[in-house]
């Protein structure tokens, strides 16, 4: 017995062991699977110290796509002017919280930082490339913007600090935005993108008495947009819920913007064009309207807008026919001047006449009763 008792548990044992081989081979090579796959899926997902990740960054990068696929395009140039309330979103809150912050504070902060690239303003002749790349530290001396050496900074990479309360947030009272007018033949429709924003800082002049435009610098916003999305904004004082971000509001197009150039080759914006106020906002209503109808002009239309079109036109007959069925039923005076010479007069009551015996005799029958 002692005997059966011995083998029954040397097989127990071989069988876990035979089990338990497989099973640790699985696990080692499922671990060595995973560490393959761990640093480049680590080196996605790490962040930066705002909180963007490099697999946030290529989300939002744009993919260069062929002009072969587009069928038309234009380029406009919009001011944003804050005071508006459809832009005001932009501006508040004047002073950063912990959940909100103005875009000025987002940008200048990014820049300063070297986080993205900025350019040059160059009005009208901007050129997104590396030769006209911002130098920060020769910007921040011209705006008078106090700022600092950041830790890591180098001559080839600088990095700067600025303080929040030095940051000219008061002063950014509008934005200069570049709209990119698409008709694309893949998907058959027109499409409406923001390619690049520009702060534009107010400050009154030499004399103190006119208000002095000054464009600090152009940021494309492929390059924004990691951080533009996670912040959130108010864009409706009826509803507290704060169900947009600033991505939300470039992408949707809910700002409202005067045209103030379109990209033209003698590179002269709507007020040289036209300085005559009232010929401006004729031209600029008009760029809009095209701007908005250019697609609607391109399909043929179906056979149900063909039948409410002919419906509309021959309720519009049938109301002109109508009008002039009631012209027609009013007497018409006839003039002297309208008889031709020889024609002989006729009256208006052309009926025919009651002779007189006829009348009388009625009368005198009654008179006799």
């Amino acid at each position: 017995m002692e005997l059966i008792k011995i083998l029954r548990s040397f097989t127990l044992f071989a069988l876990l062991a035979g089990i338990a081989v497989p099973v640790m081979a699985q696990s080692s090579q499922s671990q060595s699977t995973g560490i393959r796959r761990g640093p480049r899926d680590k080196a996605a997902d790490t962040q930066s110290e705002s909180g963007v990740t490099q697999r946030m960054k290529a989300f939002y990068e744009e993919q260069d796509g062929s002009d072969a696929d587009l069928q038309w395009m234009r380029i406009i140039y919009r001011s944003l002017d804050l005071g508006n309330p459809a832009n005001q979103a932009l501006y508040f809150p004047e002073e950063p919280s912990e959940e909100e912050e103005s875009l000025i504070r987002i940008i200048l902060k990014l820049v300063a930082e070297g986080r993205i690239p900025a350019y040059e303003y160059l009005d009208g002749r901007e050129d997104f490339s590396d030769r006209t790349r911002l130098d920060v530290a020769e910007m921040l001396d011209r705006f008078h913007i106090p700022y600092t050496r950041a830790k890591g900074s180098t001559e080839k990479n600088p990095r700067f600090t600025i303080a929040p309360e030095d940051i000219p947030a008061y002063e950014v009272l509008s934005y200069y935005i570049i709209e990119r007018w698409e008709f694309d033949t893949r998907s058959n429709r027109m499409d409406v993108k923001v390619d690049a924003v520009c702060p534009v800082v107010h400050r009154s002049g030499d004399f103190g008495m006119e208000t002095v435009r000054y464009p600090m610098f152009w940021v494309k916003l492929e390059s924004l947009r990691p951080w533009l999305a996670q912040q959130d904004i108010f864009v409706d004082d009826d509803n507290n819920l704060t169900r947009f971000t600033y991505d939300d509001f470039f992408a949707m197009n809910m700002y409202d913007g005067e045209i103030y150039k379109t990209r033209n080759l003698a590179n002269k914006s709507m007020m040289q064009l036209y300085p005559d106020p009232d010929d401006r906002k004729r031209a600029q209503d008009s760029i809009q309207a095209r701007l908005d109808s250019y697609d609607k002009h391109l399909w043929v239309p179906t056979r149900e807008e063909l039948e409410a079109a002919r419906e509309a036109r021959e309720d519009s007959v049938d109301g002109n026919s109508d009008a002039g069925k009631v012209k027609k039923e009013k007497p018409r005076r006839t003039s002297v001047r309208g008889r031709k010479r020889g024609e002989p007069k006729v009256k208006e009551n052309s009926g025919p006449k009651q002779q007189k015996g006829a009348g009388s005799a009625v009368r005198s029958v009654r008179r006799r009763k």
